[in-house]
C-alpha cells in the first residue's frame, strides 16, 4: 500500500498579466501545465489539458490508461484551437505522475511533453527525471552545446514538442517504485529559470510539509525576478511499496522508461487497488479489513500468545485504514465546482461526477441562465469548473456576472431640445 502527501503553490510572477500555468493535485493524479498562445490562448490550452487529462485517467487509472490520458489532452488542445480562430497556435507543456496498480505493485508512472519538469529528491540528491523537449536540449544531445550552454542558449524555450501542437504528440514515460522518503517535484519552467537547482535541493530537504515547500518555491522564484508565471507540485511517498524479498537494494526505486507506441487505445479494466475491491463504500472497506485484522487476533489469541509486534501490527493497520478514508473525505470535501445544470448556473459542493459513492450538493442556484454566461465560459461550464473553496467558487460566479454585465450595450439617451420662443 502506497501513501501520498501533496501541495502546491502558483503564481503570476512579476511581470506577466496573466497566469496560463495550472497544477493539479488528486488523490492519484498530479500535473503541471505551461500554456502559451497569448493572453486567452494559453490559459484556455492548460486549463483544457488538464481537464481531459483528469477525465481521462479518472476513467481508466492504469499505466496505459496515463499515456491515453495525455494524448487526449493533446487531442483536445488541438481541437479547441480548431473550433476557435482566436486560440489557434495555442498549446501546452504538460508533466504529470500517476500513483498506478500493477502486477508488481503500486507504481508512480510519470508522463511529459514539453519543458515543464519532473524532479525526484532521493537520499539528499536532487535528480531531473524528465527530459526537456527544446532546441537546447537536442543541441545538448547532439554534443553541439554543454550543459552550461543550453542553460542560458536563447533558444532555450523554443520547445520541439507540446500538446496542441499537432493531432498526435509523442509521450515520454517513466515508472519508478515509490519509496517512503522520497519526494517529487513537478514544475514549471518559471521555477528552474529563476532558482538554481542548489536552492531547490536546499528548499525540499528542509520544509517537511510539501505545501510549504511548495510556496516558498514559489515565493523564491519571483524573489529571484519573477519573470514567468511559476507553478510547483510536491509530492511526498509517505508510505511506499515493500521490497520484495530477495530483490537486490540497487533496483530498489529504479527509474525504468516506458514505450509508448501503441499504448494507451486498450481499453481494458484497470488492475484492482486498496480502494477498488471494495467498490464505492470505501468506508465499508475500512472497516471490513479492521474486522478482519481483529478477527485474525482473536484467533491467534485462542491458539497461541499474542505477541507485541503481531498486536502492533493489527493497530497500525487498523489506523492507516481508517486514516486513508479520512483523507478520502477531507478530499472530497474541501471541494467545490461551478457548473451548468438545467438552464442555469449552480454552486456545488464536493468533486464533480462524485468520488467512491459521494455524490456533490448543491450550494447555490445562482438564477443566472445559459444565455447570460459569455461564450467563452460555456464550455468551461458545461464540463465544470472545479474550486478550492466556497468563497472561490463565489468569486468565479461575480466575475461571470460582470463578464456578462460588460458585454451589454450601453442604455441610450434621448435629449429633447426646448421649444423656440419659450
Amino acid at each position: 500500500m502506497t501513501i501520498l502527501r501533496s501541495g502546491s503553490a502558483s503564481d503570476v510572477g512579476r511581470v506577466r498579466a496573466v497566469n496560463e500555468d495550472l497544477a493539479l493535485e488528486s488523490l492519484t493524479l498530479f500535473a503541471v501545465a505551461d500554456g502559451m498562445g497569448g493572453h486567452a490562448g494559453g490559459e484556455v490550452a492548460s486549463r483544457t489539458a488538464i481537464d481531459a487529462l483528469q477525465q481521462e485517467f479518472t476513467r481508466r487509472p492504469t499505466v496505459e490508461g496515463l499515456i491515453g490520458a495525455v494524448r487526449r489532452a493533446n487531442r483536445s488542445v488541438w481541437e479547441r484551437s480548431h473550433r476557435d480562430i482566436d486560440l489557434r497556435g495555442m498549446g501546452t507543456t504538460l508533466t504529470a505522475a500517476a500513483l498506478v496498480a500493477t502486477d508488481e505493485g503500486d507504481r508512480l508512472v510519470l508522463a511529459n511533453v514539453g519543458d515543464s519538469r519532473t524532479y525526484r529528491f532521493h537520499g539528499g540528491a536532487l535528480t531531473q527525471l524528465s527530459k526537456d523537449h527544446s532546441v537546447a536540449e537536442e543541441l545538448f544531445d547532439r554534443g553541439e552545446l554543454s550543459a552550461e550552454e543550453a542553460a542560458v542558449h536563447p533558444h532555450r524555450h523554443i520547445l520541439t514538442r507540446a500538446l496542441g501542437v499537432a493531432p498526435d504528440v509523442d509521450v515520454d514515460v517513466w515508472q519508478v517504485e515509490p519509496e517512503a522518503g522520497d519526494r517529487y517535484l513537478l514544475c514549471s519552467d518559471g521555477l528552474t529559470n529563476e532558482v538554481s537547482t542548489d536552492r531547490i535541493t536546499g528548499v525540499l530537504s528542509s520544509a517537511a510539509d510539501p505545501q510549504e515547500a511548495a510556496q516558498t518555491l514559489v515565493r523564491m522564484a519571483n524573489e529571484h525576478g519573477g519573470n514567468d508565471n511559476v507553478t510547483v507540485v510536491v509530492l511526498d511517498v509517505v508510505v511506499g511499496e515493500d521490497t520484495t524479498p530477495g530483490e537486490a537494494g540497487a533496483a530498489r526505486g529504479a527509474v525504468t522508461a516506458l514505450p509508448s507506441e501503441g499504448v494507451g487505445t486498450v481499453d481494458e479494466p484497470p488492475p484492482p487497488s486498496l480502494l477498488s475491491r471494495f467498490g464505492s463504500d470505501a468506508a465499508g472497506g475500512v472497516r471490513s479489513m479492521t474486522s478482519r485484522a481483529a478477527s485474525a487476533s482473536a484467533r491467534l489469541g485462542v491458539n497461541r500468545r499474542l505477541t507485541m509486534g503481531v498486536l502492533a501490527f493489527v493497530m497500525m493497520l487498523g489506523a492507516l485504514l481508517a486514516g486513508g478514508w479520512g483523507v478520502v473525505r477531507w478530499y472530497v470535501g474541501s471541494s467545490y465546482f461551478v457548473q451548468l445544470r438545467h438552464g442555469q448556473v449552480t454552486i456545488y459542493h464536493g468533486r464533480l461526477g462524485g468520488f467512491l459513492g459521494m455524490e456533490p450538493a448543491v450550494v447555490d442556484r445562482t438564477g443566472i441562465a445559459t444565455a447570460a454566461v459569455p461564450p467563452v465560459e460555456l464550455q468551461r461550464l458545461d464540463v465544470g469548473v472545479q474550486e478550492p473553496s466556497l468563497a472561490a467558487a463565489r468569486q468565479y460566479v461575480r466575475n461571470l456576472r460582470a463578464e456578462e454585465a460588460a458585454l451589454q450595450p450601453a442604455p441610450t439617451t434621448t435629449t429633447t431640445a426646448p421649444a423656440a420662443g419659450g
